[in-house]
Parts: C-alpha cells; structure tokens; sequence
C-alpha cells in the first residue's frame, strides 16, 4: 500500500479539468496498490482552500492546500518546490502531473529535485506488485511505448483527455501548507495573464472539437466551422499548422505535434488531410469525424467515421442535423 500525490492545477483559484483527469488516474493507481491515499496539492490565492471537496468527489482523501497572496497567478518555482518537499515528507509511491503548460513546466523540475524519473505523455498506467507499467505515445504517436518503472518513487505526466474524470466519492481532509520558497524570491514572476478568446472553451476544456485545414479553401469559409461548433454548444474550434502559418486563424487555435495536443470526446476533422504532425496533436480523441472530398486522405485511417464531400457543402447540412437534434432534445 502506498499514497499517490497529485498537483491539482487550478487557474484563478478554479480548478481545471486536467486537475480532475489527474486526480482520477491517481485514484485508480492508490487503489492498485492495495488501497493508498490520494493527496491532492492545489496551490493558489487566499480561498483557494474552497476547491477540495470537488477534488474529494473525485477520488481524493486528503487536500493539502497551499495559499499565499503571492500564488494568484501560477509560480513554477514555487509550486515545484512545495510538490517535491510534499513528497519528500510523505510514503509516496508515485508523483502525478498533467501533461498541459503547467506539468510540462513543473514535472521535469520536481522530478530533478527528487533525483527520480519521470514519464511524460501518459495514458495508461498501472501498478503490479512493485512495477509502475505506464503506456505513451512515441514517434509522433505512431507506436505506443509501454515502460516499467522499478524506482521506488517515479513521476507520471497524465495526457489531458486520456482518463476520462469519474466520480469517486471520499470523505476528504485538509491540511494547510506553508510554501517551500518564498514567491517574492522567485526568479520568474507573471506580471499579467491575457485571455485569448474570451467567452470561447479552451481547445484543452472542449468535449468537442471541429478543427478546420485547407479543404475550407479561405479564411472566411472557417465561418461553417464555428457554426457547427455553436449549434453543439460546447464545442470550440481548431485548426491545422498550414492554416494558422497562413494566418486565417491565431496560432494559439493550432492543434498537432508543434501545436496543442487534445483529446475530446468527439473531433471533427473538416478539410484536414491528416498529415502526420496533426493526427500526432488529436489521434487520442475518443471518436474521430472526418470530413474530406478525397476518399484515400490519410485522416479517414484515424477517423471513426467518414464523409466524402465537399465540405463547403457538407458542412452547412450536418450544422442543421445537429441544431434540429439538440432541439428534439
């Protein structure tokens, strides 16, 4: 039996959905060891304390809250420190980040402060007597690599997406906990956050994504994209390297090997040919549309389902089928 300790990461004191993904792969590792505690570490301004019982509906037993006037916006130094000095202090058996800006920021760094090692881009993970086996994806996502670690403390870096949040009721606790390092020291300060998009869903919170390429032939024609993502009413809207590098959309819309790596539950491929650096950001999503007027593009390999189509065409018919179900609904 051993504890899994978790980094809950929150933005303005909200928790994020990879921070609930991550709590549940851990949850589900505590248990494989034999029944072990889940902590979850969530770091932020005065009342931050306010997020733990959804983290206990999750899977989590114990809290451990880290408030500082000085943590209102996301400290890397300072988080790392305070995550790896928690681990240090505690019997843990494994260490799990999500793979978004923030773990990427803070995995390698606590991994290198505890002198332990690290696999980032996870999706599976388990523990069998005392292996950790973890699977992640591996030359742009065209094997998946499967490694045990026999260390007595590894951390795991979850992909977003790949472990779907579930509901495990526990009676949670709480424990105040002072910083590791003081964020007035820290070398790097984030002066100010920009909201890109505001009042749109991040591509990484999105259930569903409709991802626009070339096939869509103008900037303009990126209109049947949004509209389709409207008449879900969840969804948000993405776009291929070649459309973004031509700047019919921001680059922050980029999905793919050099762009964001999502994992919704539904992605629609509009126009995308499936280039082996776009199916790398978005081939994890639960099920995959494709929608492309050549029927041997290399997206409908991937794809779960297929129209062979003039998107242009195509695009306005599904928007409608989609509007009138939700109504029906």
């Amino acid at each position: 039996m051993a504890n899994v300790l978790v980094f809950a990461e929150t933005r303005a004191n909200t928790l994020r959905k990879v921070a609930l993904e991550s709590v549940t792969a851990a949850r589900a590792l505590a248990d494989s060891t034999g029944g072990g505690e889940v902590h979850a570490l969530v770091a932020g301004s005065p009342g931050i304390a306010a997020v733990a019982e959804q983290l206990g509906q999750h899977g989590a037993d114990l809290v451990v809250v880290v408030e500082h006037a000085g943590l209102a916006n996301f400290d890397r130094e300072v988080v790392a420190a305070t995550l790896a000095a928690r681990a240090k202090s505690g019997s843990y058996r494994i260490v799990v980040v999500g793979f978004s800006a923030q773990g990427r920021d803070i995995g390698p760094r606590v991994a290198a402060k505890l002198d332990v090692p690290i696999v980032t881009d996870v999706v599976e993970a388990s523990v069998t007597g005392g292996a950790i086996t973890v699977k992640h994806p591996a030359y742009a996502n065209k094997v998946i690599v499967t490694l045990e670690i026999n260390a007595p403390l590894a951390v795991l870096s979850v992909r977003p997406g790949a472990f779907m949040v579930a509901t495990a009721p526990h009676a949670v606790r709480t424990e105040m906990m002072a910083p590791a390092a003081e964020p007035s020291a820290s070398k790097v300060v984030v002066k100010e956050l920009i909201e890109g998009g505001k009042g749109k869903l991040d591509l990484g919170e999105a259930p569903v994504i409709v991802a626009g390429g070339r096939g869509l032939k103008a900037p303009e024609n990126f209109k049947l994209a949004e509209d389709l993502a409207a008449a879900f009413g969840n969804a948000a809207v993405g776009a291929t390297r070649a459309v973004t590098d031509e700047g019919w959309r921001p680059h922050s819309d980029q999905i793919g090997q050099t762009g964001r790596q999502v994992s919704p539950q539904l992605y629609i491929a509009v126009g995308i040919s499936g280039a082996i650096q776009h199916l790398a950001g978005m081939r994890s999503s639960r099920t995959i549309v494709a929608i492309n007027k050549d029927k041997d593009a290399p997206i409908f390999k991937v794809a779960d389902y297929g129209i062979v189509g003039d998107v242009l065409e195509v695009l306005p018919v599904l928007t409608q089928a989609v509007r009138e179900a939700k109504a029906a609904h």
